[in-house]
């Protein structure tokens, strides 16, 4: 440390003095023991280091901790090594892929030697391992070297994953990590010391292609969480326990909502009727709102000419995700990837004025993306699914309008169903080859979303690289039963394909003019907002939306008259209602419409007969009277309702 001094700017604005080559960690108890015990990296003038790194210029920073986004992620992948370096104890010989923080938590690719198998059984061993490890409080050092001492360094131990990724690292700065005996290739950031990690569970162990490549061998995936606080994994694992009761694949079977057989195809979701009617009032829930707003409806085929997603840029672009083209005759044809250049094409059918923009065409429409088997799960990632899809072709003075419009739109939708979500704009990075289209327009495109999202007062984070390769976006992110992030809803501006696919109006003065296009997919995949929406409630469905509304429930086949009555007053009101005509105790035949989800069952003993009434259980809630049928009819048209919560 020398006597020079330097300006720190803090993330509030103020600005303190400090020698140079002072650090994070000092920094931190300058401030507050407290800071200090619960630093995990450090953000200076933008860049995430070390709490040990030395800061030599003036500089605007940040301290994160675990409460931070950017501080979960260094904690989560120093866990990561400190699994790592359990394993590798345990198991000496063994190869290390990669080892990334992840949405919750942290994994790392092993190749076990001599074919040794890893399953749940031995996590207690490794858990056991980590805990000693993290008690040796072993500090994480960066190692700095260059290509070659890289590369001789795992020619010695024999590890061809760390060589093939040094691979694409000839001319960058190689860093290492060590902690204790372990060392690994690493960027960072990491923790001080291993005694941070205190709090750990691994939870899953499952294969993993090398790289997600189907032709590269298959590695072991081993995934855990970490917390620095003995509460915050008492609670996650907790919310694990009430997510596995919510895991939309075990209701969807119990519920008999949808099926997914190999005799079809992995990927490929069946709707079987209980599930498909409630995609079909999704739909109708938006097409509802879609004629409000001026949009018209078409129907595109589920494959189209190569040439199509040529022009568009969809073929070479994301060529990886999508199948093998088919070929018909002398012309080649895929299944289609994206809905949008069908529309463009039906924009190009005739020529368009000023007077006729805004166009808005929308489509429910199944697209077809090629997804490995690992990662695969339920409805949340399919290989075929269908999007509400729209595109709108405006005016530039339009433009702003219809963006305020479409995000209303998505916002309704996650209003109605009670749906936590938090907004991100969705911008481009520097990355060369990864944008189509003009730097200009894309400043432009960027610029009309930000200034939309201030107008409109949205809550939103910036996002670079996260844009597509045809505009930027602005994208909804749904938090679903156990904290996972899922992008639905998105809206995004174009003004790549209306130039690929040369998309003209005439304007008011009478001369040729290139529109602006607006894609927009509140739901975003109804097969992944039916995931969300089965976790969401449980499959508790509201009562407009559930499939069979009432079950009618009598005590003995001589009530079987009376139910029947009842059934016909609820159905020819519009009520779905089913009768259990079993000869089963209703105590069974109650236990059993509770197991359904069906939000009322109506007991029907010979008293309610006598009456005229009806004996009402609430899911949920048990027994709540008994009520004349009428009244309660009254009742169910107000449940019927759509309610869109503020």
């Amino acid at each position: 440390m020398n006597n020079l001094k330097m300006k720190i700017t803090m993330p509030n604005g103020d600005i303190k003095e400090h020698a140079q080559g002072i650090n994070g960690l000092e920094i931190a108890k300058s401030i507050s023991e407290r800071l200090a015990r619960e630093a995990v990296g450090i953000i200076v003038n933008g860049n995430r280091q070390d709490l040990s790194t030395p800061i030599n210029t003036d500089a605007t920073i940040k301290i994160l901790t675990f409460d931070d986004e950017e501080g979960k992620d260094v904690f989560w992948h120093s866990s990561a090594h400190l699994m790592a370096a359990a394993i590798e104890k345990l198991y000496p010989g063994t190869k290390f892929g990669i080892g990334p923080s992840i949405e919750n938590g942290f994994y790392y690719d092993i190749e076990l030697p001599d074919e040794q198998k890893l399953g749940l059984e031995e996590l207690p061993k490794i858990e056991a391992k980590m805990k000693e490890l993290s008690e040796e409080k072993s500090d994480y050092n960066r190692i700095e070297l260059s290509w070659d001492e890289a590369v001789e360094h795992f020619k010695k131990i024999g590890d061809n994953y760390k060589l093939e990724l040094l691979e694409g690292l000839q001319g960058d700065e190689i860093s290492f990590y060590k902690q204790g005996d372990f060392v690994d290739l690493c960027r960072g950031t990491h923790l001080p010391n291993t005694s941070m990690i205190k709090y750990f569970k691994l939870t899953s162990v499952a294969g993993a292609y090398w790289r997600g490549d189907s032709s590269r061998n298959m590695m072991t995936r081993v995934y855990g969480i970490s917390f620095p606080k003995k509460k915050m994994l008492e609670d996650y694992l907790k919310m694990l326990e009430e997510a596995e009761k919510r895991d939309h694949k075990k209701l969807g079977k119990e519920l008999e909502l949808f099926m997914i057989t190999p005799a079809i195809g992995a990927g490929l979701p069946v709707w079987l009727p209980k599930g498909a009617f409630i995609r079909r009032k999704l739909e109708n829930f938006i097409k509802e709102e879609l004629l409000k707003r001026g949009y018209v409806e078409v129907i595109t085929p589920h494959i189209g000419n190569l040439d199509l997603y040529r022009t568009s840029g969809h073929y070479p672009y994301y060529s990886d995700s999508q199948y093998d083209p088919i070929k018909v005759e002398d012309e080649e044809y895929l299944l289609k990837p994206m809905n949008c250049p069908h529309h463009h094409q039906i924009y190009l059918s005739k020529p368009h004025s000023y007077r006729d923009l805004p166009l808005r065409l929308a489509e429910f429409g199944t697209v077809y993306r090629y997804e490995q088997s690992g990662e695969l799960s339920g409805l949340s990632r399919v290989r075929g699914f269908t999007q509400d899809d729209a595109h709108i072709y405006c005016t530039q003075g339009q433009l702003k309008d219809e963006i305020k419009s479409t995000v209303e739109l998505t916002q309704l939708v996650f209003k109605t169903f009670g749906m936590p979500v938090t907004t991100r704009l969705s911008f481009r990075d520097e990355e060369e080859g990864k944008y189509a289209g003009d730097m200009e327009k894309w400043e432009l495109a960027q610029k009309v979303l930000k200034e939309v999202a201030d107008e409109i007062n949205l809550d939103y984070t910036i996002a670079l690289g996260e844009a597509s390769f045809y505009g930027p976006k602005i994208d909804f992110i749904v938090r679903d039963a156990i904290g996972r992030k899922w992008q639905l809803g998105t809206v995004q501006v174009d003004y790549v394909m209306p130039e690929r696919f040369g998309l003209e109006y005439i304007g008011a003065d009478n001369q040729k003019h290139t529109p602006v296009i607006i894609h927009r997919a509140p739901f975003g995949s109804l097969e992944r907002f039916m995931s969300i929406l089965i976790e969401h409630y449980a499959g508790n469905f509201p009562f407009w939306i559930s499939p069979v509304q009432v079950s009618i429930l009598p005590i003995s086949d001589k009530q079987f008259e009376y139910a029947q009555k009842v059934y016909s007053r609820l159905t020819e009101r519009g009520f779905r209602a089913t009768i259990d005509l079993r000869s089963e105790k209703v105590n069974r035949k109650i236990a059993e419409s509770e197991q359904q989800k069906i939000p009322f069952a109506l007991i029907l003993g010979q008293k309610e007969e006598d009456e005229g009434t009806v004996s009402v259980r609430e899911h949920l809630k048990g027994n709540i009277g008994t009520h004349l049928l009428e009244e309660l009819m009254e009742r169910f048209d107000e449940l019927n309702k759509v309610v869109v919560k503020e």
